[in-house]
């Protein structure tokens, strides 16, 4: 049961302020993040689903967490205020997004929209300046 265990674990990928840029915003597959906070309980109540459709959609879905009370800049930039929030990402761009602790088959239906209609979405968006910080 390690291997299983192990080979689940390794599809959801844990990032920081750091390393957000190059698995988000430059991934050629869609993204799904899971912004989330050590003492967020629905955080921890939705862990499981999470974990499941990253199994199930691993080969279409790069799935991700990122902790914001230890990645404040990331969450601020993407104007996160609750956890868990969910975010897609297509092209490096947010199209959609889920805060609270939504119903699994409701999160599973926005993952399956999104590789539907994320890209297309994400053409019609505005591209990322990143020149553009709140930080001086």
């Amino acid at each position: 049961m390690g291997d299983a265990e192990g080979a689940e674990v390794a599809t959801v990928v844990e990032l920081t302020d750091i390393t957000w840029e190059v698995a988000v915003e430059k991934s050629e597959k869609p993204v799904l993040v899971m912004f989330h906070s050590p003492t967020c309980q629905f955080c921890r109540q939705m862990e499981p689903s999470f974990r499941e459709f990253a199994q199930e959609f691993r080969d279409k879905v790069v799935f991700v967490r990122l902790n914001v009370a230890a990645n404040q800049w990331t969450g601020e930039r993407y104007g996160v205020r609750g956890t868990p929030t969910f975010k897609f990402f297509c092209g490096g761009k947010p199209v959609m997004e889920l805060v609270g602790a939504v119903y699994p088959a409701m999160l599973k239906k926005q993952i399956e929209e999104v590789l539907i209609y994320g890209e297309e979405c994400a053409k019609n968006s505005n591209v990322i300046n990143y020149d553009i910080t709140g930080y001086a």
